[in-house]
């Protein structure tokens, strides 16, 4: 059971590293401290356990998902077939 768990733990971290939603990684990343918690909670520590639960997937989730939402979004930089540098605005901002 810890081989699968050790197995789903390393999937999620790539997946958390390689996703382009940040909410997304922030979802596996809450992912990974709950497969944490229960790896912990069969390996016989209880306490680590559920202060991981609590602290991991609970109150760092929490943060994470208030920073996202409190910060806005840019587009992705566009490049043209001259320019590495060409950026493009937000259709609310103007030159």
């Amino acid at each position: 059971m810890i081989p699968i768990l050790l197995a789903l733990l390393i999937i999620l971290a790539v997946y958390t590293l390689a996703s382009a939603d940040l909410l997304h990684g922030v979802i596996a990343l809450s992912g990974i401290s709950l497969i944490s918690a229960l790896i912990f909670y069969l390996l016989r520590a209880p306490d680590v356990a559920i202060t991981e639960a609590a602290v991991g997937a609970g109150v760092s989730t929490v943060v994470f998902v208030w920073a996202i939402r409190a910060t806005t979004r840019r587009a992705s930089p566009v490049k043209n077939a001259g320019s590495s540098s060409a950026a493009v605005l937000p259709e609310d901002e103007s030159l």
